[in-house]
């Protein structure tokens, strides 16, 4: 099938690479535009730019997608199908009805629980023992349109939001080989979502990770799992910012205090880990630690250094004063 791919992190590579591999015609590749990164704010490619160029396909990355110029890069190649992956960006109806067959996106959640820009880092924050990718049909609202195929695994214990994410990935390609084949042969059966059963991902903001230690220690864990590597989970103690890279709920049963130690509360060292007290009498064992401006280091080569030490606390941002 001839098709035009609109795609920009890695995540949407495995798709790019199975398309090709499978003998379908990726007349036009579609990513954003390259990005300043590192400290030198050089210009880095996408990741779906970098596949296409060794895939020897042509690559567009136009700033803006509501104008004629945009319309017209769809349409040129003529393509049978749009594919969308991660591309980032809205598309306007026009472009949605450029190709006969439509268009067609990849998105890392069962539908239509997890409607939105970070559907894995959502599902790993509110704990979901089980996730997976569905193929469906792009329509004006947000990921609203009806289901073609879906496929489900199960959350591994532990499992953070980059290996989740490049699991679904490579699902994903699977999937959305699977639906062509079945949109080629008329056996996709369009189903329309249940409104009444979406739930939505929104995009990430810095205040998402600030550890809040009234919550419980599982909550605290699918946070940390969740939000990295972006905005991470953050807490202070005396001042310096200090990030909670790994950790467990320990103890979910409580800390077995007849008055719980104040939330927030370092209360030890066990078993490698650094144990925090939290809401409900809760118990997080943080396993790897960042204090900022410095690279991580495991709980114990923190407790070695004083990074941390017991009775201290872990809070919420400063309170800004004018």
């Amino acid at each position: 099938m001839r098709v035009v791919f609109l795609g920009t992190p890695a995540a949407a590579v495995p798709s790019l690479r199975a398309l090709h591999a499978a003998g379908h015609d990726v007349a036009r590749v579609i990513t954003q535009p390259d990005r300043p990164a590192g400290r030198s704010a050089a210009l880095r490619p996408t990741p779906v730019k970098e596949a296409a160029g060794e895939l020897g396909l042509e690559v567009v990355q136009p700033l803006r997608v509501g104008n004629a110029a945009f319309l017209d890069l769809v349409r040129e190649p003529a393509p049978e199908l749009l594919v969308v992956v991660a591309y980032g960006r809205i598309l306007p109806r026009t472009v949605l009805e450029a190709a006969p067959r439509g268009a067609v996106n990849v998105h890392f959640s069962l539908l239509p629980k997890y409607r939105g820009a970070a559907p894995v880092q959502w599902a790993l924050v509110n704990r979901e023992p089980v996730t997976g990718v569905t193929t469906m049909r792009i329509t004006e609202g947000l990921d609203e349109g009806p289901i073609l195929l879906q496929s489900a695994v199960a959350v591994e214990r532990g499992e953070h939001a980059p290996a989740l994410t490049g699991r679904l990935a490579v699902l994903g390609a699977g999937l959305l080989l699977r639906t062509m084949e079945g949109l080629v042969a008329g056996t996709v059966t369009e189903v329309a979502q249940d409104p009444g059963e979406a739930s939505h991902a929104p995009l990430l903001r810095v205040s998402d990770g600030f550890a809040d230690f009234r919550r419980t220690a599982r909550e605290l864990e699918g946070r940390i799992r969740g939000l990295d590597p972006w905005p991470g989970v953050w807490a202070w103690r005396q001042g310096r910012r200090i990030r909670l890279v790994e950790g467990e709920a320990r103890e979910s049963e409580g800390t077995g205090a007849a008055t719980p130690p104040e939330e927030g509360t370092i209360l030890g060292l066990k078993d490698g880990a650094v144990l925090v007290s939290c809401g409900y009498g809760s118990l997080l064992a943080v396993e790897t630690l960042q204090m900022e401006g410095r690279r991580p280091v495991s709980a114990r080569e923190a407790w070695s250094g004083r990074q941390v030490a017991p009775g201290d606390r872990l809070e919420g941002p400063p309170i800004a004063t004018a």
